[in-house]
């Protein structure tokens, strides 16, 4: 098993930049592949970022491409940078973890993959 804690969210002015942590508390997520999910209140869950164990493979949705970037430390470390935000993207945002694909080669795409998720970071995009 495995905690992760969020960090790095806060209130912004939409066309500029934050970078979100996660690291585990507990635990490692070193070998599984990891997600950013974010949910707006009253809306459904978004699976916007995930990058397999490796970081070398990469999945983003088209509502972040280009904007977004995922990448991670090994073992532990998980980030989000975060840039020209809108205020689209202001939900609050998790880390995950799909802890069924150790080492595998590919980013996991489905929410229901997921199986650890962190607490949460609010983020705040004004315009």
């Amino acid at each position: 098993q495995v905690q992760m804690v969020e960090s790095g969210g806060g209130l912004v002015q939409a066309g500029g930049s934050l970078k979100l942590s996660c690291a585990a508390a507990w635990g490692s997520f070193g070998d599984w592949p990891m997600g950013w999910i974010r949910q707006a209140p009253g809306e459904e869950r978004e699976l916007v970022a995930a990058a397999s164990w490796s970081g070398f493979h990469t999945y983003y949705s088209d509502s972040v491409k280009g904007r977004f970037t995922v990448s991670r430390e090994y073992p532990n470390t998980l980030y989000l940078y975060m840039n020209n935000l809108k205020s689209e993207d202001t939900p609050v945002y998790y880390c995950a973890a799909d802890r069924d694909h150790y080492r595998g080669s590919t980013v996991s795409r489905k929410i229901e993959e997921y199986d650890y998720w962190g607490q949460w970071t609010q983020v705040t995009v004004s315009s």
